[in-house]
């Protein structure tokens, strides 16, 4: 069914997609899981990329692709250190898919941290997905629209999705004719393909479920979609990496020649994190994972990370593992140094009120309990400066904490616009936790910790 194909990339050129939309809710995560997928049953070592800080998209693309994928994002990052990532990721790659978040233009400030502003940094050319669920030739000024709006970004293609019949199709195939954009086919409208509600995570029971999924899409687009031309006519000059980044990689960042022991907690419930900041981790020393809720102790440590996930699916289990809330417990008391991050930062409260009401003991370091009642969106990006370096992150959640007595934050957080937040950083010992999930892929997460320790 998937034909072979070879690897006819010049070399120093790699077919290069940016997936982007109109709009959310286009059909972006599913187009791109599909692709990836067919790309794969081709044999062709794809890398996955996802603009913005999202945790939920990476891991649809990695079940997909088989390859981890990678977030690119402007807020968090400088323009350099995209560029850098984007090509020492891919370097190894045969083809490149990055997936856009939101509509194609839009960011935290106009332009600024869009799927666009990605495009035009990297020169991706863009494939956008277009909803077609409702119209049929009035898509020719907004194709024309977006294809003129911003000359520096190439609208090079066009996909539709929720295509009812072919003559929908051909009513929309013939509005990218008179607009001069190439269309290379489409998405047909099947209950089968619709990705569940992503609002808390993957959704799907199981990888093998996933499996079946994404490979029923790329079977839609094999029949629906021209990855033929797709992939000759979105081929475009690869660059390698700086140097000094190349240098930095092999770096160890550690104090003195000590490589630290570093313990990283994922799992079900845990796993909220970014490619780089693993990496950039392994970069002070070795690291070893453990799970919360099934291992009965910490490895041994230096510094541990508690990432955010969904404790609040698992709070039984997480609960009753009583060995290893007690050995956090003991690791912080006892001066262990550690980074909790918003899921991470809840099992460190006295307990955690879940969706049912009940309340669950955890691990009893911060004076406070988590909730999930009321359940309120909070979401953006933050930034605070520590120990004179500047940390930039994001913050997304529904839970809140209720503090048994006022916890003071050891800094200010503030917005994308500059506008100081309610988001605090509780320190208690060695441990340091907070709502924001950070990315310190190009700066020193140990800089939060004291200069008078080992880090």
């Amino acid at each position: 069914m998937f034909p072979e194909t070879n690897r006819f990339m010049e070399q120093n050129t790699k077919p290069q997609i940016l997936i982007g939309a109109a709009s959310s809710n286009s059909g972006k995560t599913t187009f791109t899981m599909g692709l990836l997928r067919a790309l794969r049953e081709r044999g062709l070592y794809t890398q996955p990329f996802k603009c913005g800080p999202d945790y939920i998209d990476p891991k649809y693309h990695t079940l997909a692709a088989g390859h981890e994928s990678v977030n690119l994002d402007s807020w968090f990052s400088s323009p350099r250190h995209i560029r850098n990532i984007y090509r020492h990721y891919g370097k190894e790659a045969d083809i490149l898919v990055t997936e856009g978040v939101m509509g194609l233009f839009d960011g935290y400030r106009k332009m600024q941290g869009s799927s666009a502003e990605i495009a035009g940094m990297l020169d991706i050319p863009v494939l956008l997905i277009v909803n077609a669920r409702s119209t049929a030739y009035s898509v020719a000024p907004l194709i024309y629209g977006f294809r003129h709006f911003c000359p520096h970004i190439q609208i090079s293609g066009v996909i539709f999705n929720h295509i009812a019949s072919e003559s929908h199709f051909d009513y929309l195939r013939q509005a990218c004719e008179d607009v001069g954009v190439p269309c290379f086919g489409y998405l047909p409208k099947l209950k089968e393909i619709e990705l569940p509600s992503r609002h808390l995570g993957l959704t799907l029971e199981s990888e093998y479920l996933f499996d079946e999924f994404s490979l029923r899409i790329a079977r839609e687009i094999e029949k629906h979609v021209d990855l033929d031309r797709l992939i000759a006519d979105f081929s475009r000059p690869f660059y390698g990496e700086d140097a000094t980044f190349v240098e930095c990689l092999s770096k160890n960042l550690s104090v003195g020649n000590e490589k630290l022991k570093i313990a990283v907690a994922r799992d079900e419930a845990f796993n909220f994190t970014y490619r780089r900041n693993l990496d950039r981790l392994q970069s002070y020393g070795a690291l070893f994972y453990f799970s919360p809720l099934s291992d009965a102790q910490l490895p041994e440590s230096d510094f541990v990370y508690l990432p955010g996930g969904y404790p609040e699916f698992y709070l039984s289990q997480l609960s009753e593992n009583r060995p290893m809330l007690e050995a956090v417990h003991q690791y912080i008391e006892n001066g262990g140094k550690l980074w909790a991050e918003c899921g991470g930062m809840m099992y460190l409260c006295q307990s955690i009120i879940g969706i049912d009401g009940k309340e669950y003991p955890m691990a009893k370091i911060l004076p406070a309990k988590a909730t999930m009642e009321n359940m309120r969106l909070h979401l953006g990006y933050r930034s605070f400066k520590y120990k004179g370096q500047l940390f930039k992150g994001h913050e997304f959640h529904y839970s809140s904490l209720t503090e048994e007595k006022p916890i003071p934050s050891i800094i200010r957080q503030y917005n994308a616009k500059g506008e100081e937040v309610d988001t605090p950083v509780y320190r208690y010992k060695n441990a340091l936790a907070s709502y924001t999930h950070l990315y310190w892929g190009e700066t020193n997460l140990l800089n939060l910790f004291t200069s008078d320790t080992k880090i």
